[in-house]
């Protein structure tokens, strides 16, 4: 793991992309602060501007730096929730303006475990993280149903998890500052 870790990291220190397990399905990633690194995945998915993007992150600390204010009802949906759960939060902080969705929200995970939380807190950053796939196709289930224009569009592939049994999208619930809470998924 280390070797991917410091290979996934000189990627995206440089504004390049990486294909990656995540804790749901395999991900195109790529530093969520760099407008062009965040361009190029629309690029590679040839998906429209329009369509948001999920980012990770690796603790609330974390999170708290990137959302202007984390409602209350938030935290026990961190704490509690047994699968992983992507929220939408209103107006995001110091994240590339290409990844704000046009309502001015942010949909992010936190990730603690595994790869994705190890990358994360060493890169000390968000990290994009959309399904491998052409905007329109299914999502991959597993690593070999990965399209070949993605694994080529990509600056560096992670080596682990390849044999990694499917898994699904996380849930999305969205939180507005005015407490509503709405389940999109």
């Amino acid at each position: 793991m280390q070797q991917d870790i410091m290979l996934a990291l000189k990627s995206l220190k440089k504004g390049g992309l990486l294909l990656y397990p995540t804790d749901t399905v395999w991900g195109i990633g790529c530093d969520a602060t760099n407008y062009d690194a965040v361009q190029k995945i629309f690029d590679l998915k040839k998906r429209e501007d329009s369509k948001t993007m999920i980012c990770l992150v690796n603790s609330v600390q974390m999170l708290n730096q990137y959302i202007e204010e984390v409602p209350e009802s938030a935290y026990p949906i961190l704490k509690y929730a047994n699968t992983p759960t992507t929220i939408i939060y209103d107006r995001p902080l110091r994240v590339a303006e290409n990844l704000i969705a046009q309502d001015n929200t942010l949909a992010i995970r936190l990730v603690q475990t595994g790869f994705c939380a190890e990358l994360i807190k060493r890169f000390k950053k968000p990290i994009v993280s959309t399904s491998a796939n052409l905007s329109g196709n299914p999502t991959p289930k597993v690593f070999k149903e990965i399209e070949n224009e993605i694994l080529k569009g990509v600056d560096y592939v992670v080596t682990l998890e390849r044999k990694k049994k499917p898994s699904n999208p996380s849930s999305i619930i969205k939180l507005s500052s005015n407490g509503e809470v709405k389940v999109i998924r």
